[in-house]
Parts: structure tokens; sequence; C-alpha cells
């Protein structure tokens, strides 16, 4: 079995990491790392064609992200993170489902700025919080080509003007269709690259 595959075994069944338990994630850790001994992309900001799109989380320790799972009724759907290199953009999408018709979207914008050949600083700038049906939401790449062209997306939609809110993000991982990086925080992000198919 690959590396690869010995990953995705360990992770498979935890709901992104929800539903892992100590044993799990030190399983989860040792095979990530094990995964980025052997990095086919060592300069993975020079790989612009590898980066860019829409990714798909996996699993995640990140307790901010999984306690998106906490409200009553509602639980954490798919979790995105798109990335447009031109722009210098990453935009991270939360689906929350739930009640019919109250299915929620958290979504936060940044820019991100090289500091090294793995690493990327992190600005977040804009929080995008409300329920998909009223954002006419349909897919990652549809929502952020509307972000893009300006709209406006109310009630809660607001800058974030405060300079705490910064961060980085080293990519330890990067090949076709993988991608694991690890956070200012500690935490670890495993995501797969979605087909441009299913993100139209």
């Amino acid at each position: 079995m690959s590396k690869k595959a010995e990953l995705l075994e360990a992770i498979a069944g935890k709901n992104r990491g929800l539903l892992a338990n100590e044993i799990d994630n030190v399983r989860v850790l040792s095979a990530i790392q094990q995964l980025e001994d052997i990095n086919p992309t060592r300069k993975p900001l020079e790989a612009q064609d590898l980066l860019e799109g829409d990714w798909r989380l996996l699993y995640t320790t990140s307790k901010s992200i999984l306690g998106l799972d906490r409200f009553p009724l509602f639980n954490l759907g798919q979790i995105y993170q798109s990335i447009r290199v031109s722009q210098a953009k990453v935009y991270n999408i939360a689906e929350i489902t739930g009640l019919p018709m109250l299915e929620g979207l958290v979504s936060v914008a940044a820019t991100f700025e090289p500091v090294s050949e793995t690493r990327v600083s992190v600005a977040f700038e804009r929080s995008i919080i409300g329920l998909q049906r009223f954002f006419s939401y349909n897919t990652p790449k549809k929502f952020i080509q509307q972000i893009e062209s300006g709209k406006k997306f109310l009630p809660f939609d607001f800058k974030i003007d405060r300079p705490e809110q910064k961060g980085w993000l080293e990519i330890t991982y990067l090949d076709e269709d993988m991608r694991i990086g690890r956070g200012n925080e500690g935490n670890v992000f495993v995501l797969t690259k979605e087909a441009s198919a299913l993100m139209a």
C-alpha cells in the first residue's frame, strides 16, 4: 500500500476529524508525516497549476473548523478552500446542513503572500454568513464568482479589519489531487482537489 493510500485509509470514516479520537489523530499524523517526507513538489508555491482550484477538506485537527458542527439541529457539511493564484486570494467555505430550507453557509475571504518556497502569510479580509437559499448558493465556484463580481450578501457580510486576523500556512505536500498544510496554530489540513466539472 502506498503512503498516500495509508493516509486515506487512516482518515476514512472520521468525518473530517469530527469522529477522531486521540489514537486516531496519532495514526493520521504519523501517516501525514510519512507522506510529507516524500513530497513530490518541494516548491509548491511555484507549482501554480497544482495549487489553483477548489479543494475539499478531508481531515483537520482545527477546533475552530470542527466547532462549526456544535450548533443544535445543524451539521457541518462539506468544507472547501478555493485558491485563486493570480489574484493571491483564498476562500474558505463551510456548508451547514440541517433543517430543509435552512441550510447555511459560512465563508471567509483572505489574501495570501508567499514568504518562502512553502509558506504563505494569510490576511483575512471578509466574512459572509447566511442561508444558502438567500445567496442562491449552488457550488463554491459560482459563489466565488459572485463575490468577485462585487456582490454583497446581506445581512451578514462584513469586512475584517483587525490586525490580529492574520496567520500563515505551510504547504507540506502537494500533488495533482492532494494537498497537506500546517497552520500557525499547529493544525493540519488534508484536502483533495475537486474536478472542475463538479465545481462548475
